[in-house]
């Protein structure tokens, strides 16, 4: 973290520069919270809530780190954990969408491949009806020509 106002890096100073006692800090915060009709926060809250603005923001977890002044990433990914599978996700779907071509292919070939099968679906159904030789099974059609070859076979008196 950088150096605050005072060039010692503390945030809260008194009007000499010199700094103040953090329950003083505390004290007021809880007192300006009160008189906002706000619901009770910590002071030390609204350092978790800006570290998780800013992670589910996508800024990068060593800036964040630095911001909290973490000695380590890992502190910061051992306490904010549960917020970054979200940003995971964020993450995922902001490059999906940095390649559309891609799902647009692959939308394209599901539909040719759904089309060719309702084709062999209706091909199928079409020719359920037929015999071999692509001929109709219509036993009405049939029927007179099973006659026609019975009075070619009877023999004759």
């Amino acid at each position: 973290m950088g150096l605050g106002l005072d060039g010692m890096g503390l945030v809260f100073t008194q009007e000499d520069g010199s700094g103040l006692h953090p329950s003083k800090v505390t004290d007021l915060f809880e007192r300006l919270v009160a008189a906002s009709g706000l619901p009770p926060i910590r002071l030390h809250d609204l350092r978790h809530g800006a570290a998780t603005l800013m992670l589910a923001a996508g800024i990068d977890i060593k800036i964040v780190s630095d911001t909290l002044g973490h000695s380590d990433t890992r502190i910061t990914r051992d306490i904010y954990q549960s917020v970054l599978p979200q940003v995971g996700k964020s993450a995922a779907e902001a490059t999906a969408k940095l390649v559309p071509l891609q799902r647009k292919a692959e939308a394209e070939k599901a539909a040719r491949k759904a089309a060719k099968k309702e084709k062999t679906k209706k091909a199928a159904a079409k020719n359920a009806g037929k015999g071999r030789g692509g001929k109709p099974k219509n036993k009405a059609k049939a029927q007179p020509k099973a006659d026609k070859k019975a009075k070619l076979r009877k023999p004759t008196k």
